[in-house]
């Protein structure tokens, strides 16, 4: 996701005992592409990683350092030909200056600084539709793919407080915890909020006596403005858990074979979160607007799917229990895969490609 805000991120600090990293993760750091990295290496000598023996490009925390001041005053006005030659001291001094003559002082309705954990919940927030349900648009700093990530990040990137530290869990487990509160650490986020999908009453009770925000994800897109919002209310911190999913427990009384399921596991996902995500935000005629419906429910399944397995390695007494409802979870999606097909196909919508399923326009099917 861009920030719709200009983010001012400060240096890293030079340390050799920095571990290195590759192009991608400079990249995300720097909250640009990859292949504007790549034109300022090549054409404009802006960075000069080392090459590790397989050939992929190793940055140094040096290194990350300054294509993070690169970036930032690029997008204070300079052009990347007057910056690259500069040595590292020159672009810090110019970063101060900016630093100490901001555009403008935040007031009461200063945007948020949130930093998200989740690639489809990243994409959801980047919808024009929930965009426009702030009414004063949060400033992004960055998303991560694994609160690991971020709290490396965190950790390297000498930022002010954010403000939220949000994380996207399709399936909430307690062990989560450790790597939430280094997040937070490393961010110094001021309050933390976990979106989940399908969780446990142990792991929804480890996080709210942390002191996070935790709701089950909500399918509204106001409400989930409306709970963001939420979380930095005026002098205090909250930690509510908000509609919780309630367990559900005893075995399903009718046998796999009664219901006419396939036998073993299911095919893997034909579609991530990210692309449904991204299918579920395009225009359509219908009125009730199924293509977002199917893809939701798709992404609720395919976690419902994923967490059953989870509990199934976690809890041998209810092994038999969880395998269960991960074939159940996993015939449905196949069978909503199916009509998102039909969806696609009736709305002359584009199906988006994932985990190696060629995209296929509507007109094309028979």
């Amino acid at each position: 996701m861009s920030p719709r805000n200009s983010t001012r991120r400060a240096p890293l600090p030079a340390s050799p005992a920095q571990p290195s990293f590759r192009s991608g993760a400079v990249a995300r750091l720097a909250d640009m592409p990859v292949s504007t990295l790549r034109i300022w290496e090549q054409r404009y000598q802006a960075v000069a990683p080392s090459t590790a023996s397989t050939g992929h490009r190793q940055y140094s925390a040096n290194d990350v350092e300054r294509v993070v001041l690169l970036r930032q005053l690029t997008l204070h006005g300079h052009a990347i030909g007057s910056l690259a030659g500069l040595a590292i001291e020159q672009l810090r001094d110019l970063f101060r200056t900016h630093e100490m003559n901001p555009p403008g002082a935040p007031g009461r309705d200063a945007a948020l600084r949130i930093v998200v954990v989740g690639q489809a919940m990243a994409r959801r927030l980047e919808r024009p539709a929930v965009d426009q349900l702030w009414s004063t648009a949060p400033e992004w700093v960055a998303v991560f793919d694994s609160l690991a990530e971020a709290a490396q990040a965190g950790a390297l990137l000498k930022q002010p407080p954010i403000d939220v530290l949000l994380c996207h869990a399709p399936g909430l487990q307690a062990d989560v915890l450790p790597d939430l509160k280094a997040a937070q650490q490393a961010w110094r986020a001021r309050h933390v909020g976990v979106a989940y999908r399908f969780a446990g009453a142990a792991a929804r009770d480890a996080l709210v006596k942390s002191g996070a925000s935790v709701v089950r994800e909500p399918a509204d897109d106001a409400a989930l403005v409306a709970w963001l919002r939420s979380l930095v209310p005026a002098g205090g911190v909250g930690a509510q858990v908000h509609a919780p999913a309630r367990s559900a427990k005893g075995a399903d009384p009718w046998s796999l074979d009664a219901l006419g399921l396939p036998a073993g596991p299911a095919p893997a996902r034909r579609f991530d979160d990210a692309t449904l995500t991204e299918f579920a935000g395009l225009s359509s005629s219908v009125g009730c607007e199924c293509p977002s419906h199917v893809a939701e429910l798709l992404m609720q399944i395919g976690s419902f799917e994923r967490y059953s397995a989870s509990c199934a390695s976690r809890s041998p007494a209810d092994a038999e229990l969880h395998l269960h409802l991960q074939r159940v979870a996993g015939a449905a999606r196949m069978l909503f895969e199916a009509a998102l097909e039909r969806v696609a196909k009736a709305e002359g919508l584009v199906l988006p490609a994932g985990n190696g399923v060629p995209s296929r326009a509507a007109d094309t099917a028979a």
